[in-house]
């Protein structure tokens, strides 16, 4: 699996260099005139866009003509004492690989207040590679604070259980004493009887002691 990926991104890669290749121009300066001092270079590079990955093309006679990359300041002063590069092989290739302005001139004295020199201003290469696709999102654990519900739940008291635990007192009911009924007829006489003899009884002992 690791091997399939890794082969999937070179030839990922592969196909974004052939792609920028492809995209990129070949310009031949002053086209069939080449680099001479009888060029128009200012009108040769008007309506052209260059732009970062393209290349330029000089082609005149080796060791008359020198193709000198130089300063904006050098540029105007046709001085290539400071030249960034210097090449007069005859035929000089030159990548253009950053943006923005450059300047080239014909170091040989007089040439290049002849009108050899040229500048071209370079844009920015635009990749035509498609835009890889977003990352699926993570989703993210919760937070142990959410983990807690929304709602308490409302506590339902219990009954008392009649196996332990405090159990309510059933209220005792005092029952009053049965009201006495009233004696009457023979039975209180009888009472009263038997209570007169024993008094008698008792007073009999007392004055037996004396």
């Amino acid at each position: 699996m690791a091997s399939g990926g890794a082969s999937l991104a070179l030839a990922a890669l592969l196909l974004v260099g052939c792609v920028a290749a492809a995209a990129a121009t070949k310009y031949t300066v002053g086209d069939a005139s080449g680099w001479t001092t009888s060029g128009d270079y200012a009108t040769w590079a008007s309506g052209k866009k260059f732009k970062v990955g393209d290349t330029l093309e000089f082609k005149y006679a080796g060791g008359a003509h020198t193709v000198d990359e130089v300063s904006a300041a050098d540029y105007a002063a046709c001085s290539s004492s400071n030249a960034l590069s210097s090449d007069s092989a005859g035929s000089t290739t030159v990548t253009l690989k950053t943006a923005g302005k450059h300047y080239f001139i014909c170091g040989v004295a007089g040439h290049c207040s002849s009108g050899m020199k040229l500048v071209v201003n370079v844009a920015a290469a635009k990749s035509s590679a498609p835009a890889p696709a977003p990352a699926p999102a993570v989703a993210s654990a919760p937070d142990a604070a959410d983990t807690t519900p929304d709602a308490t739940p409302a506590t339902t008291p219990k009954s008392p259980s009649s196996s332990g635990g405090a159990t309510s007192k059933t209220p005792v009911t005092v029952l009053s004493p049965p009201a006495k009924k009233s004696t009457s007829g023979a039975a209180g006489l009888s009472a009263a009887a038997w209570a007169g003899l024993g008094l008698a009884g008792l007073v009999a002992v007392h004055l037996g002691a004396f």
